[in-house]
């Protein structure tokens, strides 16, 4: 097989040939035919704290990926070899996720535990499929697991990046009232284009709305502190972005207005599923493609901020 492996921070990847993998009592190995690029992989190659996250390197990078099975280890029995399948990219079971504590998908192959497995439908590509896993699925959990959105609700998406435009597509679809929120031109565009009822390029505009619930995908502080005001009295905020790690907040507003400030980190199997089942609606984000032979110059250009939505590697072996 072959993958990009990852050593340390400052350090680019190199592409490298190894021994096939095989799979342990209660894993698979599949064939990778997709895998997203990251932002969290580009803090990796910048950022040393990071080390501290990535314990099995030096390894095999990449966490959002999707393939077919084509081996099965022993205790396996919801998965068979030839089925598509998605990666969550944290075991359910256990907390280790695939690209930090094992060989990641930035593969020709991967071995992964059957529990994060997700059956793709036939309606769903590969590349869908890939981008799903980290990017669609996390966006679904702070929305609608965290956040429990629901048909008729008022809904904010502060920051329409490569997770806020599946969760405010995916609002849309729901049924739900959506009001966007992106310093961008380019990003605003797009959110009119699927379908928000306003845009603001500002998130206290959101306090003219009153939102049931604010998604916030930025999270640079002013954008939570301003969701905390701008939501209904007994509203939701949801903070998923972290654009900056410390910042002050309105304990007075919140208290009084009884705003429910959560977090969300990840998503599980279940949430994967869910964005699947929306790409058979109609969920179409902004994917783009590159070789897996270019898996480099993509984060290169992940880092420099040229990609807009999604960037997935597609492998054809």
């Amino acid at each position: 097989m072959r993958g990009w492996l990852f050593t340390k921070t400052h350090v680019a990847p190199k592409l490298i040939e190894k021994e096939d993998p095989k799979p342990k009592k209660g894993w698979v190995v599949i064939d990778v035919k997709a895998a997203g690029l990251c932002h969290s992989d580009v803090a990796a190659l910048e950022q040393e704290s990071w080390m501290g996250l990535i314990h099995a390197a030096p390894c095999i990078f990449g966490h959002e990926c999707a393939g077919v099975i084509t081996e099965v280890g022993k205790g396996v029995n919801k998965f068979k070899v030839g089925e598509r399948v998605g990666v969550c990219p944290i075991d359910p079971k256990t907390g280790a996720a695939v690209g930090y504590d094992y060989d990641g998908g930035y593969a020709t192959k991967c071995a992964v535990p059957a529990s994060c497995l997700v059956h793709i439908p036939d309606e769903v590509s590969f590349k869908q499929g890939a981008a799903a896993t980290d990017a669609g699925a996390t966006s679904y959990h702070a929305l609608f697991t965290v956040g429990q959105a629901k048909k008729g609700m008022k809904v904010g998406i502060i920051g329409i990046g490569g997770l806020g435009q599946f969760a405010a597509r995916m609002a849309v679809l729901e049924g739900c009232e959506v009001y966007a929120v992106d310093t961008s031109p380019e990003a605003r565009a797009l959110a009119k284009k699927i379908g928000c009822a306003k845009v603001f390029d500002n998130a206290e505009k959101l306090e003219r709305i009153k939102p049931d619930l604010i998604v916030d995908y930025a999270g640079f502080g002013v954008t939570t502190r301003a969701a905390t005001k701008a939501v209904k009295t007994g509203g939701t905020v949801v903070l998923v972005g972290m654009g900056v790690s410390q910042f002050e907040l309105d304990t007075m507003t919140i208290i009084t207005n009884q705003v429910r400030l959560l977090g969300s980190v990840g998503s599980i199997p279940e949430d994967v599923a869910g964005v699947y089942e929306f790409f058979k609606k109609g969920l179409d984000p902004e994917l783009t493609s590159i070789p897996f032979e270019d898996i480099d110059k993509g984060l290169e250009e992940l880092k420099k901020g040229k990609i807009k939505g999604r960037l997935v590697a597609e492998i054809n072996e």
